[in-house]
């Protein structure tokens, strides 16, 4: 029992996303940022973020912040007022993918 809660400890979670999942924000954002628990590999962790109709709005990849192998961030086009799907896929230096989504929204 030990063993199994010591392996699933050891894959990165998202910690803190910024919007925050499930926020309305007065602003669009100009970026994404996503910090997650454990270090990442840059070349193999993707974010998307599309609108209400599943049009991506993002300005091509993930990058990971300077200093902050545990952070990535991916610009965004301008938003208009509307409900936004982010969805990342990561891959820690522990060799474990895991990958998740939540939503924003713009405030009119």
């Amino acid at each position: 029992m030990l063993l199994s809660a010591a392996a699933a400890a050891a894959h990165s979670f998202l910690e803190r996303a910024d919007p925050r999942p499930g926020s309305t924000v007065k602003t669009a954002p100009p970026e994404v940022r996503l910090r997650f628990t454990e270090r990442l590999e840059p070349a193999f962790s993707t974010v998307q973020v599309t609108d209400e109709q599943g049009k991506r709005v993002d300005r091509g990849e993930a990058v990971m912040e300077p200093g902050a192998p545990r952070q990535l961030r991916v610009p965004l086009g301008p938003l208009g007022p509307g409900r936004y799907a982010v969805r990342w896929r990561v891959l820690s230096v522990d060799s474990h993918v895991v990958e998740g989504d939540f939503t924003f929204r713009v405030a009119p």
